[in-house]
């Protein structure tokens, strides 16, 4: 099983906008479905879970059709 931080989704989504489905699928699509995601305070997300964390944490703003990455709401780090 794979461990991503969450970064990884916010790359994917530039330059796109999503759906909360679209994005779900999107993720397993990339990532798949047994993949867990991390941040920088939380592990073991599954896409859902991940989906939901960066909703309530402001991560997304709207855009045509659904939503994508608000890269000013993006921490700044190194992710290892």
């Amino acid at each position: 099983m794979q461990d991503i931080h969450a970064h990884a989704i916010l790359d994917m989504m530039q330059g796109n906008s999503y759906t909360r489905e679209s994005l779900y699928d999107a993720i397993i699509s990339r990532f798949g479905a047994d993949t867990r995601f991390h941040t920088c305070s939380v592990s073991g997300l599954d896409a859902n879970e991940i989906i939901d964390f960066l909703t309530e944490r402001g991560k997304f703003m709207p855009a045509t059709n659904g939503f994508t990455v608000d890269d000013s709401k993006r921490c700044h780090h190194d992710e290892k």
